[in-house]
């Protein structure tokens, strides 16, 4: 298991190789899992999200509380955020109201965060990856993602119910922007300052589901969070870096994560599940917008 993404940079110096090419070498050799052979799951991973983003665009099946936003976002005209931005977010969004609906997914890391990394990847491929071989260049990608991934899951946590919602979208909207500062030619000390800017910018973020259920805030939450990963990543891009880095930031991550009251980590005992807003709609059962 990858451990710290510090030994995933000194590993790119030494090798003179890029950031997902660093992170084989040290799982390879940790799993005794040929490189290829991760590389050929990853290739399936791939796969599988591009399918859900295609499922999920063409879903007319409705959430329990939230109304389709992807589409409104998405026609959008003159957004100050940029169409890469809105289309991203749309993405995101469209991909977690498809979770929130009972769609097959990919949980990248998990099934409250899953519309962020492929909105990043695929509005990628859309506006920057004309011409170029996107699927081996985005499985590269989703390598890049998965090592900070799997840092953060030794660190810290993934899950929100341990803590927060800053495991779970922000883990997600950090692993996203390593993977866009790696496919945008950044280095791979750009890929770590990236991810440490992305989870800086969400630490102490609880997770409230209203309901118990994974659409309000969660799927706004992709979107927003999505667009916080694209920033980020152009940020590390332009040589902004992180004073402290990745692994110190994820371990200050799941040092919040425990500290934050039970009624903040995925109970809807607190934050927005506690308002008057949440109580009127359960106490009037969860019904379907517009019904």
């Amino acid at each position: 298991m990858l451990k710290a993404v510090q030994k995933i940079l000194l590993t790119a110096r030494k090798n003179d190789t890029t950031f997902p090419e660093a992170a084989l070498i040290l799982d390879s050799a940790a799993t005794g899992v040929p490189a290829e052979e991760i590389r050929a799951k990853m290739a399936q991973r791939l796969a599988d999200m591009r399918r859900s983003v295609r499922e999920a665009c063409a879903s007319e099946e409705p959430c329990r509380l939230e109304p389709p936003m992807g589409p409104a976002l998405r026609a959008r005209r003159g957004a100050m955020s940029g169409k890469f931005v809105t289309t991203a977010a749309a993405t995101a969004m469209e991909v977690a109201a498809y979770n929130a609906a009972m769609g097959r997914i990919v949980a990248a890391p998990t099934a409250g965060s899953c519309g962020i990394i492929p909105g990043m990847l695929f509005a990628w491929e859309f506006f920057c990856g004309g011409g170029r071989d996107t699927d081996a260049m985005l499985v590269d990608a989703l390598i890049t993602a998965g090592a900070i991934g799997e840092v953060t899951a030794f660190r810290a946590t993934l899950s929100g119910a341990a803590g927060g919602c800053q495991a779970e979208c922000g883990a997600a909207a950090a692993m996203g922007s390593a993977a866009l500062a790696f496919l945008q030619g950044g280095t791979p000390e750009m890929s770590a300052h990236a991810a440490a800017m992305t989870f800086k910018s969400v630490l102490g973020l609880v997770c409230d589901p209203v309901g118990g259920l994974v659409e309000c805030p969660c799927i706004k939450r992709n979107g927003i969070l999505t667009a916080n990963g694209i920033l980020c990543a152009d940020m590390a891009l332009s040589g902004i870096e992180s004073v402290i880095p990745l692994d110190e930031v994820i371990d200050t991550m799941g040092q919040i994560g425990r500290m934050l009251p039970p009624a903040l980590r995925e109970t809807s005992l607190g934050g927005l599940a506690a308002t008057q807003t949440a109580a009127e709609l359960m106490r009037g059962g969860i019904r379907k917008i517009g019904e």
